[in-house]
Order: structure tokens, then sequence, then C-alpha cells
């Protein structure tokens, strides 16, 4: 009796053994690899066309060539210096988050974007696109401008590559009283150009005409 208690035990555990199931991941495919390369403490120079023309420090580079579109991420901050052709530095650019897509040319910052230009133009916003393709730079939320003659802010930002011609939407601010005109509303005999409210909102796809 004993005997036969113990092996239909010995049955009923081989049994049990019998239905476990593993317990297992799902399987790896390539979109959802990680960054390619991860790397610490950037500080290097970057080239277009042959010619160096920026330097990029950052805490923390990623290259990911799996996702879509292809990127560079700089999740942990990043700073941007662009040079001329003799190597001088001619302006920054600083954020809390910065993304570049090779393909596209195009770099996406976010959060506490700043930017000091060689002529004394200051930008600050929390977001800003720039299209090396055409040469832009624009901004669909609030964004502040400060050069020696005025102070700028408002809700849309345009800009060409060098900040020397730039829209924006909604504007108010300070200005000298030189800068307008009689006739219209904009400001007037500045090296720069700002138009307020005199057209219908541009979109990021259009091109920029000022």
């Amino acid at each position: 009796m004993q005997r036969l208690l113990i092996a239909c035990l010995v049955a009923l555990a081989l049994a049990a053994c019998n239905e476990q199931k593993e317990h297992t991941a799902a399987a790896i495919h390539d979109r959802d690899s990680v960054a390619m390369m991860t790397t610490y403490g950037v500080n290097t120079l970057i080239s277009d066309s042959g010619v160096i023309k920026y330097r990029i420090v950052a805490e923390r580079w990623e290259v990911n060539t799996v996702k879509n579109p292809p990127r560079w991420s700089f999740i942990k901050g990043l700073f941007l210096e662009q040079f001329d052709e003799k190597f001088h530095v001619q302006s920054y650019i600083q954020c809390d988050t910065g993304y570049f897509y090779n393909e596209k040319k195009l770099w996406e910052l976010r959060g506490r974007v700043s930017i000091l230009t060689k002529d004394g133009l200051r930008f600050n916003s929390e977001e800003l696109f720039w299209d090396q393709n055409t040469h832009e730079l624009y901004s669909n939320c609030f964004s502040r401008l400060v050069t020696p003659e005025r102070n700028l802010q408002g809700a849309y930002f345009r800009s060409d590559e060098k900040m020397t011609k730039y829209f924006v939407s909604n504007t108010k601010g300070s200005f000298e009283r030189g800068d307008f005109s009689n006739d219209r509303d904009s400001v007037a005999d500045a090296p720069d150009t700002v138009k307020q409210n005199i057209r219908p909102r541009i979109t990021p796809r259009q091109k920029l005409s000022l």
C-alpha cells in the first residue's frame, strides 16, 4: 500500500513537471534595436562639404540608424558652435535636448533653446527647427528676440539661417522710435527685417520670403 502511494506521488510530480511552461521574452527585431553608438563627454568638430563649420559639445551622443528616420540624439543637452571660413566663431546654439535627422538634414532642438549670433541677436524659445537644406530656422512656440535696437516676442518665428531676416507673428515688444514709418506697421531702415501680422501665417514647409 505504501509503495503504491509513493508511486502515485512520483507520477503526479512528473506530470506537473511536464506541464510547466517556459517563460521567454519576445524576439528582438531591428526595429527594437537600441542606438548603434553611444558616446559620453563629446567635444568634436563637424565638417560640411569638406569645410569645418561646427563644434558639438554634449554629455551624451547617441547614433541610431535603425529608427525611422535615422537620427542623432542628444538627450542630455547640446551646445553647438558655428564657424566662418576663417574658423572664427559666428554664433552658438544650446538646448536641453537635441535631435539631428541625417537624411533630412534637419535639427530639432527642445527645452531652453538659446542662440547668440555674431550681430548680438539673442533668441530664446522652448522649440526650434533648423533646416539645413533650405537654410531656415523656425519655431511654432513662444519665442523672444533681443537685439541692440529692439526687444521682440511672438507666437511664431521664422528666419534665414544667419538670423538677419526674420518674421515674428503676434508680435509685442519695445522698439526705437525711428524704427517705425508713418504709413505701415513694420520696422523700417534696420539691418534685419521684422514684419508684424501683415500677412497670413507661414507653415514650416513654405519657402521663406522676406
